[in-house]
């Protein structure tokens, strides 16, 4: 008798644990079709837990959101180049690669935003883009002069604003070459987007031919 009082004593002592709602096994009927045309009933279980587990995958996609929001504004505050938390910003040329009776290129686009890619990343993509434009020669044809335009004018204002950056950052002995060099590609760029834009095919073919061999020295200069 004194054990059972002492379990009893014990029993008393426990904790009552609720009974959630969410967690109580319930029984379903779940009618099943054989291939024979019969029915048959079976008792299925459903799955325990399955609220308590989409709570938990809720939580958690909500702390993720929030990480990501809080590295996002640290990207931001960083200033890295990459992330923008304003207005696009408006690129210009600070060395002497404008046309100089315009004081601008005619094959410039405007609203594109290049990113802060370094020296290094620049060369690399001035070398990529001279690649491609060479790469465009079985494009041109009467028909597709527009996509000719179009191609050329984004991958020469990149070309642009990259040239620039690089001068700026080259040593003194190489910024008169390298704005040369500049100077030589987007002048008959200019004659290229010009005879592109009156879609005269002869001498889109001619200007382009005198362009391919510039952007040969680009690739060049650039690896």
């Amino acid at each position: 008798m004194a054990q059972l009082a002492n379990l009893n004593g014990i029993s008393e002592t426990l904790p009552v644990l609720p009974r959630l709602p969410s967690i109580q096994k319930t029984r379903k009927r779940v009618s099943i079709i054989r291939c024979f045309g019969k029915k048959k009933d079976h008792d299925v279980l459903e799955q325990p837990l399955q609220t308590t587990r989409r709570l938990a995958l809720g939580l958690a996609s909500i702390a993720l959101v929030g990480n990501n929001s809080s590295s996002g504004a640290a990207l931001a505050e960083g200033n890295n180049g990459f992330w923008l938390d304003g207005p696009l910003p408006v690129p210009s040329a600070d060395n002497k690669i404008a046309n100089e009776e315009t004081g601008t290129r005619s094959f410039l686009k405007n609203h594109l935003y290049m990113a802060d890619i370094g020296t290094k990343g620049r060369k690399y993509r001035l070398k990529k883009y001279a690649f491609d434009l060479l790469a465009m020669a079985d494009l041109i044809a009467q028909d597709t002069l527009n996509y000719v335009q179009k191609y050329l004018r984004l991958k020469s204002t990149f070309m642009y604003f990259d040239f620039d950056k690089v001068i700026t950052a080259a040593p003194v002995t190489e910024k008169q070459p390298l704005t040369d060099l500049a100077n030589r590609l987007f002048n008959t760029v200019e004659k290229l987007d010009g005879a592109v834009r009156q879609r005269n095919l002869s001498e889109t073919e001619t200007y382009y031919q005198d362009t391919t061999v510039i952007l040969q020295e680009v690739m060049d200069r650039m690896a």
